[in-house]
């Protein structure tokens, strides 16, 4: 208890975002789930709203925020580099995936408050930082518009793959797996055959342009 005293309030967000999501799967995300989450951990419930100014979406983007933090941790790029390129891909998901199994239901009301239109900007730039970090981790060093490409293909590979996992009642999510695999199988494809028709003189201005306004979306 003394420990989560000292926290300062950004700490205590990323300390106290797992236990909401834990609690999100019977309260979702609530100040019901705060307050069980913050009294389990010891810390006064007018003190952890503070963490969360923002209500739902400030805990959902903690909670990401660990994720991203754990899965960094747990797949250095060290790691990484001994894997195939679409297997660190397929190995950084598939942790993702393994993080959340057991909250689908926290997940299945995280992901419909995030396609709230008042929420979309803020998802949009959970999801992409989430495709950077997955994209850093990998190795990948672009700085030209496959940077942006890149991480736009793959936010909206994992918002798929989510969608599939949060109904998924195969064993071990086999289906889920599945679809990972042949979503990770027709990007490769992609790419493949974009090499071989993409010039380097191609003027690719305006779609970085474009694609800079996903990364940085107006607020």
């Amino acid at each position: 208890m003394t420990q989560m005293a000292d926290l300062t309030l950004d700490e205590l967000r990323l300390a106290l975002a797992p236990e909401i999501a834990a609690a999100a799967v019977f309260d979702g995300w609530s100040d019901a789930a705060l307050a069980h989450a913050a009294e389990d951990s010891g810390v006064m419930p007018e003190v952890a709203r503070l963490a969360f100014p923002g209500g739902a979406i400030d805990m959902i983007a903690g909670w990401i925020e660990t994720i991203d933090a754990a899965m960094a941790e747990a797949l250095p790029q060290e790691e990484l580099s001994q894997m195939k390129i679409r297997e660190r891909i397929r190995a950084l998901v598939a942790f993702r995936l393994q993080a959340v199994a057991g909250q689908e239901e926290s997940l299945r009301r995280a992901l419909a408050i995030m396609a709230m239109p008042q929420n979309a900007p803020r998802a949009l730039k959970l999801g992409w930082h989430s495709a950077d970090v997955m994209w850093r981790l990998a190795g990948d060093t672009a700085t030209d518009y496959n940077h942006y490409t890149k991480r736009a293909i793959l936010a909206s590979i994992y918002a798929a793959t989510l969608a599939v996992f949060v109904d998924d009642e195969s064993a071990g999510k086999a289906a889920t797996h599945a679809f990972l695999n042949r979503r990770i199988e027709g990007v490769m494809k992609f790419e493949a055959t974009k090499a071989k028709w993409l010039g380097r003189n191609r003027d690719h201005f305006s779609l970085s342009r474009f694609l800079g306004r996903l990364r940085y979306p107006a607020r």
